[in-house]
């Protein structure tokens, strides 16, 4: 058990190996915590500097690759009145402000001058929100705002604002084209629309994105250019973000598709914890029941072909009885790596149970999955799985189903069953489909 977490944490170390941060704070204390810290915790590259001056000659100096990100403080020895802000941004350098120099006037000029992150020193739990935020920074880069408004030159206002602020921007004019654009893949952490959409009501376009995505949908930001306090209140109760009334501070407006941003992504990070099947670390039965039945739809909307394959390890009980559960979940572990592997992150894959796995492809039709889990299924009858000096090979059955029409999940699941079934009678280590009925009435 030791050695595995040492290996998690080497790997984890290595996240951010290949960045590079500016430091930029004249207390030893925290210079010292800081970079601590973002070194052990992330791995990241860190040079420090205690003046404005020192980085100065820093930036001149530096060779490719320049840094990914600074973290400075506002008042400097030499630098008492923001210079040092200044100057980095003035050198086209993410900024996160690390101060203990913070009041309300400062803090909005410092946040519309788009700046990455503002962290005040003395508050509890600084530091680790520090580390939390460089993480987001250099993980997921610019926060992408999907901004829906029919009008023109608000769109294009508001959309400058957000750019200042370093947001990433996709811009729609009405609600089809917005949901149009999440149905596409696109990466949106927040959506932000004005809730006066002629094509639909805000409290619609909410409905059909929980629809679409389920409950842990992107969240969605609702705003409008008059002041009725329950316009705002029935947006909320059916199920918005947050509801932004006209004139704002950009300071606010900003502040606010932050957070609603930064609750989404601590949300998904305890959704995915929730997600994970405890042995193989693969999602589990419960998220391919909840986010498959999502995808299906999708690729329906979207006119693609899309397949269900269940896939079971041949002779698992006998194996198991042979060598012993350990074993049994070392071969668990082996067959859901290689499974990782080669699935990728374009199709949902899970382990349902015991020694069955859930494959849920998107946009492949049926040749396409049937030639998919063929090569699957060789790739794991081809690895070795070593055990006490022991050489070990796998044979694995599927059944794969078409998803032609809207069902129930459990059916399309019940049908990929049913083939796998037919897959074992049939002699086991082979894929089992209408196609290859088909293939073999025909021949």
């Amino acid at each position: 058990m030791r050695l595995r977490r040492a290996s998690r944490r080497a790997s984890h170390v290595q996240k951010h190996r290949d960045k590079r941060l500016l430091l930029i704070e004249d207390s030893r204390m925290f210079a010292t915590a800081l970079k601590y810290g973002l070194e052990l915790t992330h791995g990241i590259n860190i040079t420090h500097c205690a003046s404005l001056e020192a980085a100065k000659a820093e930036i001149a100096a530096t060779l490719e690759p320049a840094f990914s990100l600074s973290v400075l403080d506002l008042n400097l020895p030499d630098a008492p009145n923001c210079e040092a802000l200044d100057f980095i941004l003035a050198n086209r350098m993410p900024a996160i402000v690390f101060t203990a120099a913070f009041n309300d006037g400062t803090r909005d000029e410092i946040l519309e001058r788009g700046v990455v992150d503002c962290i005040i020193k003395n508050e509890p739990g600084s530091i680790d929100r520090l580390l939390a935020a460089v993480d987001r920074a250099l993980t997921h880069g610019l926060t992408t705002v999907l901004l829906v408004d029919a009008s023109n030159d608000s769109r294009q206002e508001l959309a400058g604002i957000l750019r200042r602020h370093r947001f990433s921007v996709i811009e729609a004019v009405d609600a089809v084209e917005a949901l149009r654009l999440l149905d596409q893949g696109e990466t949106i952490d927040v959506v932000v629309a004005d809730t006066n959409l002629a094509d639909m009501p805000a409290a619609v376009l909410l409905k059909e994105i929980r629809q679409r995505q389920g409950e842990d949908c992107v969240p969605l930001i609702g705003f409008c250019d008059h002041g009725d306090a329950r316009l705002a209140a029935r947006f909320i109760e059916a199920g918005g973000a947050d509801f932004i009334r006209r004139p704002f501070l950009e300071a606010e407006f900003c502040c606010r598709i932050r957070h609603a941003a930064s609750l989404q992504q601590r949300i998904q990070t305890l959704k995915r914890a929730a997600a994970n099947d405890y042995l193989t670390e693969i999602f589990n039965r419960r998220h391919f029941f909840l986010t498959g039945p999502r995808l299906v739809d999708q690729c329906l909307r979207r006119g693609e072909g899309t397949s269900v394959a269940v896939l079971d390890i041949d002779h698992f009980k006998r194996l198991n009885d042979t060598y012993g559960h350990e074993i049994g979940d070392v071969v668990l572990k082996h067959v859901a790596r290689r499974l990782k592997v080669l699935v990728g992150e374009e199709h949902l894959l899970a382990r349902l149970g015991g020694e069955e796995f859930g494959i849920l492809f998107d946009g492949l039709d049926v040749r396409q999955a049937y030639a998919f889990c063929e090569r699957m299924r060789i790739e794991l009858a081809k690895s070795k799985i070593v055990v006490d000096d022991e050489d070990l090979t796998i044979t694995v059955s599927i059944g794969l189903a078409t998803i032609e029409a809207p069902e129930s999940f459990e059916n399309y699941l019940h049908a990929a069953d049913q083939f796998l079934y037919m897959a074992k009678h049939a002699g086991r280590n082979r894929v089992m489909s209408e196609l290859a009925l088909l293939d073999a009435l025909a021949s």
